[in-house]
């Protein structure tokens, strides 16, 4: 596929994507690798238009450059936005009450522990949906037994296997006092997520570098 045909399907999906308003939205490609310039309204809309460039065949990684530009009555207090973050993640029972939030001309900083990544994903996920965030800054901190190392390697090597979107034989575990390194090659960025997803919901595992690459 040529640049010119990625950036015109990239661009048709940030189009076809009813929560991204994509007027302000400039796409470039370079083999396989997209970059996102332009404004958005929201941090939500951001991260939602970074998903639909990844959900283009042919993209093979996406470099979200997108400034968040607050209109009118969206801008807000650090006080008003940290109090519907608290708020927010307090009500989501996902969310560990570990979990705790600063706020900075906008910028939300997400601090605490947790025990599992999908608690800190969820914390993301729930805090970019408040209004007037510029952006988010993940410093949460994943705490966790550590078991044997060849016990995580295992049990991630066995979710690969019975998860039908992924060929295990394609891909190489290797873990380190709770780091996990996957390399390797998928077919697409679906195929990565779910080998990422994997990885995460291994017991004990507190970070994943992330080696694979998506050929097509």
């Amino acid at each position: 596929m040529s640049n010119d045909d990625l950036v015109a399907d990239v661009s048709d999906e940030l189009f076809w994507d009813p929560k991204v308003h994509s007027e302000a939205i400039a796409v470039a490609a370079d083999d396989g690798k997209i970059t996102l310039r332009g404004t958005v309204g929201s941090f939500r809309e951001k991260r939602e238009a970074k998903k639909a460039a990844q959900r283009v065949f042919g993209v093979v990684s996406v470099d979200d450059e997108l400034q968040v530009r607050l209109m009118g009555d969206s801008k807000r207090a650090d006080a008003d936005i940290r109090g519907d973050v608290l708020q927010a993640l307090m009500l989501d029972s996902l969310v560990p009450s570990t979990i705790d939030a600063k706020v900075d001309d906008g910028f939300v900083t997400l601090t605490g522990t947790a025990e599992w990544q999908y608690e800190r994903d969820e914390a993301e996920m729930v805090a970019s949906a408040v209004v007037g965030i510029l952006d988010i800054s993940d410093e949460i901190k994943l705490v966790n037994t550590t078991p044997k190392a060849g016990d995580v390697k295992d049990s991630i090597k066995d979710a690969f296997k019975r998860n039908a979107k992924l060929d295990a034989d394609d891909l190489s575990v290797s873990t380190s006092n709770g780091t996990v390194t996957i390399s390797g090659i998928v077919s697409s960025w679906s195929e990565h997520d779910e080998a990422l997803d994997a990885a995460w919901s291994a017991p004990g595992v507190t970070d994943v570098d992330d080696l694979m690459v998506v050929e097509y």
